[in-house]
């Protein structure tokens, strides 16, 4: 029987290939990513999570998709360390007018 196979842990390319009748998807997992695990991939017959025992149908289309990539690291923000800020020396600001406090003066 023929399905379409879609792998996304290499090449990526779509492969109609061969299985026998019967095959459930944990077999063709275990057959196509001998050396990964199945809780480290999504993985979707015609377009639809399923289940390690669903048997696939003739032209059922598998996709196998790892869930993290090799060598990627998980996102942590920066820290941001706030300063307080030091006691300000000298006369304060005066108002230019009611709406400004600036010591800019246009020319």
């Amino acid at each position: 029987m023929q399905i379409l196979f879609i792998n996304n842990d290499g090449s990526g390319f779509a492969d109609q290939i061969q299985i026998e009748a019967g095959t459930s998807v944990q077999a063709l997992f275990q057959q196509r990513v001998p050396h990964g695990r199945p809780q480290d991939y999504l993985i979707r017959v015609n377009r639809q999570p399923t289940t390690a025992d669903y048997v696939l149908q003739e032209g059922d289309r598998v996709s196998i998709t790892p869930t993290k990539i090799e060598g990627a690291t998980t996102y942590s923000p920066p820290t941001v360390t706030c300063f307080p800020f030091p006691s300000l020396k000298g006369a304060r600001w005066e108002p230019d007018n009611v709406l400004t406090a600036s010591t800019y003066l246009p020319s």
